[in-house]
């Protein structure tokens, strides 16, 4: 009999990404064999252990890893649901990927498109957010302006936001998307971490959009559609780092 973590568990039983399920654990809302979870490293058996959560028990059935790229439009929350009833990046999924307990891997504004990826493997989550991967993530960037050489090695550099200074970016004059005029490349997933950088220089960001996470690139899928991920492409994602 194999054991898996209990993180693991929790993720794959369908219980929310694994923020909120470490969360959960840490605060006590789980137990094993009737016994508070101490940690979410624990080893835990699928088909001896009894887990609860809030005292109800968690069933556990392995599920194939599903990964999809979404072309998220303008307006959608990047959450699996919303108390005010607004619509999420999920709602607008077939209702063959309801239930699978898919959540969106990092988060896009609301008033951000482009590329965000939507699974429920905790390990792909992990690898693709955790700062210290550094995986590379690239937006398209319009602004009424044309930045000077010293703002575009400032932003290149680094600038100073009131949670620290950003780390060094990629920027690059573009012209073959209208009416996107700059491509900026980051490695963190601060709050709003673009805006709030051209916003130092004194720029309002009239529209943003991811075109690639790593080696995974928006490409030609269209505004509101999504694709899934084959198996070859999940692995690279898996092996990329920074760039």
């Amino acid at each position: 009999m194999e054991s898996i973590p209990l993180l693991r568990y929790m993720v794959e039983a369908g219980l929310g990404a694994r923020r909120q399920v470490v969360a959960a654990i840490k605060v006590g809302r789980v137990a094993v064999n009737g016994k508070q979870a101490e940690s979410y490293t624990m080893p835990v058996y699928p088909q001896a252990d009894r887990i609860t959560f809030d005292g109800k028990p968690v069933s556990f059935h392995a599920r194939a890893r599903i990964v999809l790229m979404l072309n998220k439009p303008l307006n959608l929350l990047t959450t699996t649901s919303d108390d005010r009833g607004r619509q999420t990046v999920l709602d607008i999924l077939p209702a063959e990927y309801r239930g699978l307990g898919l959540y969106p891997v990092g988060r896009l504004d609301h008033d951000t498109t482009g590329l965000l990826l939507l699974t429920n493997d905790g390990n792909l989550t992990y690898r693709l957010t955790h700062p210290r991967f550094e995986l590379g993530k690239e937006y398209l960037v319009h602004i009424e302006a044309t930045l000077s050489r010293q703002e575009k090695d400032l932003l290149e550099k680094g600038v100073l936001l009131d949670d620290g200074a950003t780390a060094p970016a990629g920027v690059k004059e573009v012209n073959y998307e209208p009416p996107y005029n700059y491509s900026i490349t980051i490695h963190e997933g601060r709050n709003r971490q673009v805006r709030r950088m051209f916003a130092h220089l004194g720029y309002t960001v009239k529209a943003l959009k991811r075109v690639r996470m790593g080696n995974l690139r928006l490409g030609d899928l269209a505004e509101g559609s999504f694709r899934r991920l084959s198996v070859q492409e999940i692995a690279s994602a898996l092996r990329q780092h920074k760039q």
